[in-house]
């Protein structure tokens, strides 16, 4: 088994404010992140003071974030996150070959290979989701279309076999990948991922069976459309997430993002929907555990 630490990415940074914005007020009631790539060193380097994955995980059980689910998107990204979710009871694992990588692993004929490797990684006890596996139209081409189709295919037969939950990145692709998941039958817990669709989007997938995860855009002022499905998801399919270092909810916007700041995305879902925060909370747990299983 790798060691996690030894497996991290570094995210892109430019002029922008790279500290770690400070850690909101507690949740009264426990709430679960449903996806983040923790792999991903954002901020300060490790070296200049950036969070490790057990201080991640320490600021988030303090401020109430008692768990992450965290997703890979590459055959290494997914590696490190089975084994991550091994050596720390707060962390289960996603596994996948991300939609915007499937074309490169296709075009050097290692796509199959990378699927086989996800699957050996899926029967891991702490593997709980397939994911983020799906469509993205905005940054890959038609030249790549059959390279997502083919791969998310495989994913969710994948979810199938090994009984687990799969958690869909959809961007610019929303019609296609409805179609699909009716067309070859979605798994039983699926999780549309950073929901980025609309209110009719939304009713869509409650009336499939599908969770929602909203994210801190959905905070964001041109997200009108986000909000519009948020008022309209049955609150027994709605999850929250971070997709950290990405995201971070208003007013951070544009510095790194992190597990701990799921109460700040938290407390705007409920002050949006006009929800007691502390039933809502209760509610987005007993979600999460319920599509992902006991941590």
């Amino acid at each position: 088994m790798i060691d996690p630490s030894q497996y991290v990415r570094k995210r892109e940074k430019g002029e922008r404010d790279v500290s770690y914005p400070p850690p909101p007020e507690p949740l009264a009631v426990p709430v679960y992140d449903n996806h983040a790539h923790l792999e991903i060193a954002d901020g300060p380097s490790r070296d200049d003071g950036g969070l490790s994955l057990d201080e991640q995980l320490r600021r988030a059980a303090e401020v109430g974030v008692v768990g992450v689910v965290q997703a890979g998107g590459d055959i290494e990204s997914s590696v490190w996150s089975a084994d991550a979710a091994a050596s720390h009871p707060r962390v289960l694992a996603a596994v996948a070959i991300h939609p915007n990588e499937a074309p490169a692993y296709a075009a050097a004929d290692r796509l199959d290979e990378a699927i086989a490797v996800i699957d050996e990684l899926a029967a891991q006890p702490r593997v709980r989701a397939i994911g983020e596996t799906g469509l993205d139209f905005f940054r890959t081409g038609e030249e790549g279309h059959a390279a997502q189709f083919s791969s998310f295919e495989a994913h969710i037969a994948l979810a199938k076999k090994h009984g687990l939950a799969m958690q869909i990145h959809d961007r610019d692709a929303h019609d296609a990948v409805l179609e699909t998941l009716l067309r070859v039958g979605a798994p039983d817990r699926t999780v549309f991922h950073c929901f980025s669709g609309g209110a009719d989007m939304a009713r869509v997938c409650a009336e499939r069976g599908y969770y929602l995860s909203f994210a801190g855009n959905v905070t964001f002022k041109n997200a009108q459309n986000l909000r519009d499905a948020l008022a309209v998801t049955p609150r027994e399919r709605t999850l929250v997430e971070t997709d950290a270092p990405f995201l971070t909810p208003v007013p951070y916007r544009g510095r790194p993002n992190a597990p701990y700041l799921v109460p700040v995305t938290m407390r705007f879902i409920a002050d949006e929907l006009g929800a007691d925060l502390d039933e809502l909370c209760a509610q987005v747990a007993a979600n999460t555990l319920a599509v992902y299983g006991p941590f």
